[in-house]
């Protein structure tokens, strides 16, 4: 049975009561709404994202009736307006909508002004001192929340007619202030470019509503630089012309004509950037278009670290000429270990090397080797700075080696835009710099770093080339492994017994060689075998909240990380989310919490970065910094977050956006962190993504305990799958040049 046919054309003004459903997608919310008449909620359902609650809204719609949940209104759009009644007001003001008022003001407010309260702050805000223990400073403050308010509502009118969202006008307002409306009508565009958020495809439907051609060159040319841009989110620096004009016409739905015609203006006006690179076929060269940004930094790293290797300076002149029997003798001694062969070979080409590369996958010594090349280094009294890409990955190079290790973003000392205090005309003062999960770098952040070294400077990379490349554009690990590339390295293949009795070391070798994981007879690594989707999300929630924590004594917040191939479907990020946020932090009489969309955050909440903001924290905050939510106020309209590098971040509200729900994270997301335990729902549902080094990553992420949950048909076709084709970049090339 469906929905009965709804009566249209209804009005309906009520207070938002809560939200019981949003879908962030879609849009699409469920909620529950006071209409002041006295009796039940009524339950109003559709397009009413945005809204919330303790805001007075005029709905637009029709009645109807569901078989299950009875009679609703379903909402077409809808406007705010203020409420007129002291109830109306006291829960208007009291819902943390204005910054700066909460329950407790709104309640005194409204005692002294009643029905007037509103039309006080808009029209005479200086009246508020009136109100008891309300200072100077918070009127002043309350004032100017409101105005903003309205300048906001006033945008937001207009958006909405042109099918934008609340949350993303709040962001137009703070970009353009009032100029928000032109730029909206005149050049839809460059919301695409200027405000987080916005896509291309946003900007486009805008840009169709307020009458922009289709087929104008402005909307041509923002449509190929964005399928420029949205290549470098899969990882490429740049796209074959031909793949590019097909892509694009494929979005655009133009003629292929037009789009030649629009590239052309482009590398005229030096928008996109376009040279001859070796293609796959090294016979045949490929017309490579690169936005701006990415052809720099890959002509600036290859140049850079060329100088480096052939630069006459020597930082660590000592190992040139030492006696290596005898410091490896005085090494043995400090540690109490022997190093294999290829270990002694990778601690000789770091201590003597301007630029080396070690990598190799777990259980192969690269820690231990690193700590050797490390207490040798400070032997000779060399500064030694030590970085990797996350805080998880920084901390544990910091207590394996016992020197301090940073962010490589808070090495560089990155400011608000993105520029680093530490560049070519001020280089870091070190000798030897080690990066930890290399691997994870990508080219934009390579550069920065290599720019930051002096002459004479030692940089030693490690990472493992096989896990998955850099979430950032570029493969930069792999392309400097490349074969004939002048960049010496060593790769560590041995096994070493310790690690041989590991099932998560054993079977992450396995799954690399495309061998199949052993899951029976282990004490570390399990398997709960189920093919249905839907089963597999449940039976996940079930291990983490209930079995793991029963069977081992793990957190299942601190300890335990759910790892998925991606973020749709019954067993994706998105749905696993809800239902663990719900298991481990459930709601709360007392506990705040703040709807934002379709997530709604809670203090304890484990919640993941998912845009490089550097005008947040210290040194900014990245794309996968995870934290937990500490502190929620909804009077300041302000949510706090305790990042793994123990920095205490404050959001506003409107900046939620930036932020998820982090109790699963995709692979992709997890790279450079280790965890105590790793749980990996693998279906079949993800087909296209089951690939042996999604897996493999997984696995080695886990220092202690791996649970994979689902079916052996999708664990076989992530092993059997070798990665998919390589990455566009010409770094390889320009380093063999």
């Amino acid at each position: 049975m469906g929905t009965s046919e709804p009566f249209r054309g209804a009005v309906l003004e009520a207070v938002l009561e809560r939200i019981t459903y949003a879908n962030e997608d879609t849009g699409y919310t469920v909620a529950r709404v006071d209409t002041g008449r006295g009796g039940d909620l009524v339950t109003v359902v559709g397009a009413l994202l945005g809204a919330q609650p303790g805001e007075s809204i005029r709905m637009r719609g029709r009645w109807g009736s569901h078989p299950q949940y009875g009679k609703q209104f379903h909402v077409d759009d809808y406007t705010t307006v203020l409420p007129a009644t002291v109830q109306g007001i006291r829960r208007y003001l009291g819902s943390g909508l204005i910054k700066g008022i909460g329950p407790v003001l709104a309640d005194r407010i409204v005692e002294h002004f009643g029905v007037d309260a509103l039309d006080v702050i808009e029209q005479q805000p200086q009246r508020l001192i009136e109100v008891p223990k309300l200072g100077p400073k918070r009127t002043k403050l309350i004032a100017a929340a409101w105005e903003e308010q309205k300048a906001i509502k006033e945008v937001m009118v207009f958006l909405q007619g042109v099918g934008v969202s609340t949350s993303l006008a709040v962001r137009i307002y703070k970009q353009y202030d009032d100029k928000s409306i032109d730029v909206v009508r005149t050049e839809p565009y460059r919301l695409a470019s200027d405000v987080w958020g916005i896509g291309f495809r946003t900007a486009d439907t805008i840009a169709k509503a307020v009458g922009i051609p289709h087929d104008s060159p402005q909307r041509i040319k923002a449509g190929l630089q964005f399928t420029l841009s949205e290549s470098t989110g899969d990882g490429h620096c740049y796209l074959p012309e031909q793949r590019l004009i097909a892509d694009a016409v494929k979005i655009l739905q133009v003629d292929t004509g037009a789009v030649i015609d629009c590239l052309a203006e482009l590398v005229d006006e030096e928008g996109v950037v376009r040279e001859l690179v070796p293609g796959e076929d090294s016979e045949v060269d490929d017309v490579a278009i690169y936005l701006v940004p990415f052809h720099r930094a890959e002509i600036s790293l290859a140049g850079r670290l060329a100088r480096l290797l052939e630069s006459g300076a020597d930082r660590m002149p000592a190992f040139a000429g030492v006696d290596w029997d005898r410091a490896l003798a005085w090494l043995r001694k400090r540690t109490g270990a022997q190093l294999a062969p290829e270990q002694e070979q990778a601690v000789r080409l770091a201590l003597t090397s301007k630029v080396a590369v070690m990598t190799g996958g777990p259980g192969c010594g690269k820690s231990f080797t690193v700590r050797s090349i490390v207490e040798l280094a400070t032997a000779k009294q060399a500064k030694v700075v030590l970085a990797a890409p996350t805080g998880r990955a920084a901390k544990r190079l910091s207590e394996l080696t016992g020197h301090e290790a940073s962010t490589v973003h808070r090495l560089l000392e990155l400011k608000p835009g993105g520029d680093a205090a530490y560049d070519s005309d001020r280089p870091l003062d070190a000798d030897l710099v080690v990066v930890d999960e290399a691997s994870m770098v990508d080219l934009l952040l390579a550069n920065k770093l290599v720019k930051a070294l002096a002459p004479g400077t030692h940089l030693l990379l490690v990472g493992d080339v096989d896990q998955l490349p850099s979430v950032g554009a570029g493969e930069v690990l792999r392309d400097l492994l490349a074969q004939d590339t002048p960049v010496p390295h060593v790769r560590l293949t041995h096994i070493f017994r310790q690690a041989q009795q590991s099932g998560v070391v054993t079977n992450a070798h396995r799954i690399n060689a495309g061998e199949h994981p052993h899951t029976k007879g282990l004490d570390d690594f399990f398997l709960f075998s189920v093919d249905d989707v839907e089963q597999t999300g449940l039976l996940t929630v079930d291990i983490v909240a209930n079995r793991i924590p029963r069977k081992f004594g793990i957190d299942p917040r601190r300890d335990i990380q759910v790892l998925v191939p991606t973020h749709r479907g019954p067993a994706g990020a998105g749905a696993l989310n809800s239902l663990l946020q719900e298991a481990l932090t459930p709601a709360k009489p007392n506990l705040p919490e703040r709807r934002f969309g379709g997530r709604v955050f809670r203090v304890g909440d484990k919640v993941t970065q998912i845009r490089n903001n550097y005008d947040k924290g210290a040194n900014g905050v990245f794309n996968g910094t995870m934290g937990v939510v500490t502190g929620l106020d909804t009077e300041e309209q302000t949510l706090t977050v305790r990042t793994d590098e123990d920095e205490e971040v404050g959001y506003e509200f409107s900046e939620l956006d930036e932020l998820t729900h982090a109790y699963a994270v995709t692979i992709h997301r997890s790279q450079g962190s280790e965890y105590p335990c790793v749980v990996v729902p693998i279906t079949t549902s993800a087909w296209m993504m089951l690939q042996r080094n999604l897996l493999y990553t997984a696995v080695t992420r886990a220092k202690k305990l791996v649970v994979l949950v689902g079916s052996a048909k999708a664990i076989g076709q992530a092993v059997r799958t070798a990665s998919t084709g390589r990455r566009y970049t010409a770094l390889d090339h320009r380093l063999r040049s």
